[in-house]
This record gives structure tokens, C-alpha cells and sequence, in this order.
């Protein structure tokens, strides 16, 4: 009896192997394509996250040479300055390291720095400049190594 049962369930993947090859196949690639929608989603979130903070950078880096250079206190105000500190801060929230590092760094050396901005002493724009080249390079690098 368990030899004729074993017979049959032989016979029936046999009579079935190419349903059955079908579904693995089927549910392979679904797989698959679900991963790699997955993975484009994030990359392209990552992508428009680090657009955004190089774009904001440039930004901060003009209030910084206005404020510095020119002694514009309009367009270069440090008030102007944090709002993009802060929103670059945000914005590298949703980046991996090390970003979020970088743009906490940014933070705390314009915290401690704005203030000395439109000075003759060129320390305050030095030190601010570093660290926004230094974020501006860690974005460059994580937008290289996306795939």
C-alpha cells in the first residue's frame, strides 16, 4: 500500500512537473521583483534626500559668504543660516551614516560659530565652510554608491 501510494505521488509530480517548475519560477521572480522595487524605492529616496541637502548646502554656504564677505545682514542672516542648518539636519535624518553624523556636526560648529560670522577674523567662516565641505562630500559619496 505505501509503495503504491509512493507510485502515485511519483506519477502525479511527473504528470505536474511543469506546473510545479512554473510556480517555483512564478514565485521566484515575484520575489525578486519585489526586492528590487523595494531596493529602487530606496534609492530613489535617498537620491532626492541628498539632491535636496547639496542644494540646501549651497544655500547655507551663500547666507555664510553674505553674512562674512559682504556683511549683508539681510541675506545673510544667521537666522536664515539655521533654518537651513536645521532643515539639512532633517534632511540627512532620512540618509545613512554618515550623514545624519555629519550634518549633527554641522550643527554644533554653527551653533558655536554663527556668531562670529561678518567679522575680520575669518576663523567663524573657516570652521563653518569645513564642515559643510565635509557634508557636501559624505553626500557626493553616498549618491556614488547607490546601485
Amino acid at each position: 500500500m505505501i509503495a503504491a501510494a509512493m507510485s502515485t505521488m511519483r506519477q502525479q509530480l511527473r504528470d505536474n512537473a511543469v506546473a510545479i517548475i512554473s510556480l517555483v519560477v512564478a514565485l521566484t521572480a515575484l520575489g525578486y521583483n519585489t526586492w528590487r522595487n523595494e531596493r529602487t524605492e530606496h534609492n530613489r529616496n535617498v537620491r532626492t534626500a541628498a539632491f535636496e541637502v547639496l542644494s540646501r548646502l549651497a544655500e547655507l554656504e551663500r547666507v555664510v559668504f553674505l553674512a562674512q564677505y559682504d556683511r549683508d545682514t539681510k541675506a545673510g542672516s544667521p537666522r536664515a543660516g539655521w533654518t537651513y542648518v536645521l532643515e539639512i539636519r532633517d534632511l540627512a535624518g532620512l540618509e545613512p551614516q554618515p550623514l545624519p553624523a555629519r550634518a549633527a556636526e554641522l550643527q554644533q560648529i554653527w551653533g558655536a560659530n554663527w556668531e562670529g560670522l561678518g567679522r575680520d577674523e575669518e576663523t567663524a567662516v573657516t570652521r563653518i565652510d569645513d564642515a559643510i565641505g565635509r557634508l557636501r562630500e559624505a553626500t557626493l559619496a553616498t549618491l556614488r554608491s547607490l546601485r
